[in-house]
């Protein structure tokens, strides 16, 4: 997200509700602070919020080139700052589409995530005495690494069977 001074802000802002969309002359509520109000301007233009216009009225001139007057407007970029694009609402209750599920990111082959991840993918499941056996880690690590596949988005279950817990990831049929 780009960073803005409270004086840029103002500026886009205003440039937005005019409709030739030009950043001068400044709101009143920004006073007489010619310096300041050029190195914010200035600002904007090199991050593409703003953009020089050529063809613009005096009381907008930016700079002049003869008798050339350039002025600054607002580009598109600067108004998806102030104005972000609203997204189409649909009534309380109404969907069009289930929401989706992002599956979990592929993991790099090889690694110990790896490892993990296909123990808890095979038939009856890994215990946590197979994960440190496999990967070398100490038991709090190995827990740890549970808790980041969850938070990764894989669906781990687990069931106590004699006295054992035993960790699933589960497949699709």
């Amino acid at each position: 997200m780009t960073k803005l001074t409270d004086m840029q802000l103002v500026l886009l802002s205003t440039a937005c509700q005019r409709e030739d969309g030009s950043l001068l002359p400044p709101p009143d509520s920004l006073g007489a602070q010619a310096a300041r109000i050029r190195k914010a301007v200035e600002a904007l233009i090199k991050k593409g919020l703003a953009a020089e216009q050529e063809g613009m009225a005096v009381p907008q001139a930016w700079r002049t080139d003869g008798d050339l007057v350039i002025g600054v407007i607002v580009t598109d970029a600067g108004r998806s700052i102030i104005e972000p694009p609203v997204a189409e609402e649909t009534p309380a209750g109404e969907t069009d589409e289930t929401p989706v599920v992002p599956a979990p990111a592929a993991g790099r082959t090889g690694t110990k995530q790896a490892l993990v991840i296909d123990l808890l993918k095979r038939k009856g499941g890994a215990t946590l005495t197979d994960i440190i056996g496999t990967t070398g880690w100490l038991p709090h690590t190995s827990r740890a690494a549970l808790t980041g596949l969850r938070k990764k988005g894989h669906a781990i279950s687990s069931e106590k069977v004699e006295g054992v817990t035993r960790y699933y990831i589960a497949t699709a049929a």
